[in-house]
């Protein structure tokens, strides 16, 4: 693969994007349950600020960034904003500052995600590369900047009062506004008059539309993934030292897949359509295993369904996205599909997940069956959906031929 500078920054972009985000949400909760002593649902409150702002931040972004201003420089100061909210939320030792100020953060950062997906999209050409090759910075961004505060806070041997992680992401924050000035300008195309609009209008087709409904109920799915698999894990005799690295795997298989298979799923067979099933497919059957199987290896071992169904289920929708969409409105499309699964889907699906492993608790324990049949079933629904309604957009070339090997196509959260 020829690499060239156009490239290059692309691939910074979207590596601190992640990077920023991976700093603070894996690490952010033994603060807020430790140090600070907020208990479960002021935890869960604070999490939720993210999929609440991104209910409305990629709305009013979107739009700007097709109609008004060049997308770099929304980044920019999205992120600059962003890093001084970070450093405030650092002081804020009670529930209700510490909300106030990360539903702030939150807004800055969701109007950036898909603004970095629409720049990339915008240049992918001049990359001389296909996504994937940039959608692989993102697991990446997240593993590396986890094993970078573990290491900072084992030269301390201390974690302190977990603050760090917050200095950590406002830090990189800085650095990803820097990284923004210098992308490719990205300004406004003709024709993108009331894009959020026209992106809206695009729920009027009917596969499109199954495809939206669909990502809602699927993504917010992941919740109960991140949310249940640790203590499952430990549940069923895996001691819990063990259980960082078992988790791990899903984001090394993430990392591979994004690179070796994606563009070739998507842009030959089996094509957006059925990439879209196989990721759905996937989260399906790993929640199959949770739900009838205990044992410690079987569940170790399907942990790579993880990663597949982010790659080839949250990554080919975005691309899909891309696809369908009027490349005048693109920041707009971007930002619908991050609003249904960041924002939405990841909301409902936390507050369900709640409901459902408290309704499946019986004297403090987790009946975890009746947790993950409910998970099971609803992308089974979602597969169903995509297979039967969901069509494949018109064949539109990628922006390069990927080598013979390396065709694919392509979270967590945040995975």
């Amino acid at each position: 693969m020829e690499v060239n500078a156009t490239y290059i920054t692309l691939s910074l972009m979207m590596f601190f994007e992640y990077a920023v985000w991976g700093a603070w949400m894996p690490v952010l909760a033994a603060r807020l349950l430790g140090p600070l002593g907020m208990n479960g649902k002021q935890t869960g409150w604070i999490y939720a600020t993210l999929p609440l702002a991104t209910m409305f931040a990629p709305l009013v972004a979107g739009p700007l960034a097709d109609q008004s201003i060049d997308a770099r420089w929304i980044l920019v100061v999205a992120h600059a904003v962003g890093a001084v909210l970070l450093l405030l939320a650092v002081t804020q030792r009670k529930f209700a500052g510490l909300f106030i100020v990360m539903l702030l953060y939150s807004a800055c950062y969701g109007a950036t995600i898909p603004l970095v997906n629409a720049v990339m999209f915008r240049h992918l050409e001049a990359a001389g590369v296909d996504s994937s090759k940039i959608f692989i910075w993102a697991p990446v961004a997240w593993a590396l900047v986890g094993y970078a505060l573990t290491g900072w806070r084992a030269m301390r041997k201390s974690e302190g009062d977990g603050s760090d992680c917050l200095l950590f992401a406002a830090v990189l924050s800085v650095v990803m506004a820097a990284v923004c000035a210098f992308q490719p300008a990205t300004a406004p195309e003709a024709g993108a008059g009331g894009a959020m609009g026209k992106a809206l209008a695009m729920l009027q087709d009917v596969p499109f539309l199954i495809f939206i409904l669909a990502s809602l109920v699927v993504s917010g799915m992941m919740q109960f993934y991140f949310l249940g698999t640790a203590q499952f894990m430990q549940d069923i005799g895996l001691k819990s030292k063990y259980v960082p690295g078992a988790m791990a795997i899903a984001q090394a298989v993430q990392a591979l897949a994004t690179w070796f298979l994606l563009s070739h799923f998507f842009f030959n067979a089996p094509g957006p359509k059925w990439t879209l099933v196989v990721g759905a497919g996937c989260w399906m059957l790993l929640f199959a295993v949770y739900t009838f199987v205990k044992i410690p290896g079987v569940v170790v071992l399907a942990q790579p369904l993880h990663g597949l169904a982010y790659v080839f289920f949250i990554i080919a929708g975005q691309m899909f996205i891309n696809e369908v969409a009027d490349p005048a409105i693109v920041a707009s499309a971007q930002s619908l599909i991050i609003l249904v699964t960041t924002g939405i889907g990841l909301f409902l699906g936390t507050q369900l997940a709640g409901v459902v492993m408290d309704w499946s608790s019986v004297g403090g324990k987790f009946q975890w069956s009746k947790v993950f049949i409910v998970p099971a079933l609803c992308t089974l629904v979602g597969v169903i959906a995509l297979a039967v309604g969901v069509t494949d957009p018109p064949k539109k070339a990628p922006a390069v031929n990927p080598p013979a090997v390396q065709q694919e196509a392509g979270p967590d959260k945040v995975g």
